[in-house]
């Protein structure tokens, strides 16, 4: 569906991303880890095409539809319906879209007044409003309590049942691992591995996906 074909991406003198080759085919979600500074947003940045490659390309075979949602969404001064309505593309499933995220009854409510969790989920029905045939996740749980989190991993598990392409990434392995049809570990900006999700976590290939399932800081 979407492929990196020898991707760099550099800001300045960094190098953010370095001669990356990945295929993010449809199918079950794709979960990227790696730690801080490896160059997981910058992919999903990319793919969805809110970011050009210094070299190489990045090919998306019919063009997608693609929407995005952020580790801290930006909630417009309206209310949850609002949002939702702001974002939507073709007929009006503001209500649908509450409902299916658990927010039905929080749809006269300001957005800005949600808690982390409910922003989050709101931020999921936004981008369910742009009907994507792909959708990007960045640390979608990152600072959420477990009700929230559990959430968002439900609305994982449906959006991907429903034949949308999720590509997420996380530092939580636990999540990964609940989550995951296929994982990517990168490091300094590379592909270091990339497999089923079984296999990854089973028998990992390298030595930087053995230490980094070990809890193994990568350096």
């Amino acid at each position: 569906m979407i492929r990196f074909e020898e991707v760099t991406i550099t800001a300045g003198a960094v190098t953010v991303l370095d001669r990356l080759s990945l295929i993010l085919a449809a199918g079950e979600p794709t979960v990227l880890i790696g730690p801080n500074g490896a160059g997981k947003s910058t992919v999903l940045r990319a793919a969805m095409g809110l970011l050009q490659p210094t070299a190489g390309r990045i090919v998306r075979d019919g063009e997608p539809r693609r929407a995005i949602v952020f580790q801290r969404p930006t909630m417009l001064r309206r209310s949850a319906a609002a949002n939702v309505r702001y974002a939507t593309a073709g007929p009006d499933r503001t209500s649908e879209l509450l409902a299916l995220v658990g927010l039905a009854e929080a749809a006269d409510r300001p957005a800005r007044r949600l808690s982390a969790g409910e922003q989050q989920r709101l931020a999921f029905a936004r981008a369910l409003a742009r009907d994507p045939a792909v959708l990007f996740l960045d640390e979608p749980t990152a600072s959420l309590d477990p009700a929230s989190t559990k959430a968002i991993e439900d609305l994982v598990r449906m959006v991907s049942a429903r034949g949308i392409k999720v590509v997420m990434s996380t530092h939580d392995l636990g999540e990964a691992r609940r989550l995951a049809g296929d994982m990517v570990l990168l490091h300094r900006g590379r592909l270091v591995e990339a497999a089923d999700a079984a296999r990854f976590f089973e028998a990992p290939c390298t030595e930087e996906a053995r230490k980094f399932i070990a809890g193994e800081l990568l350096v």
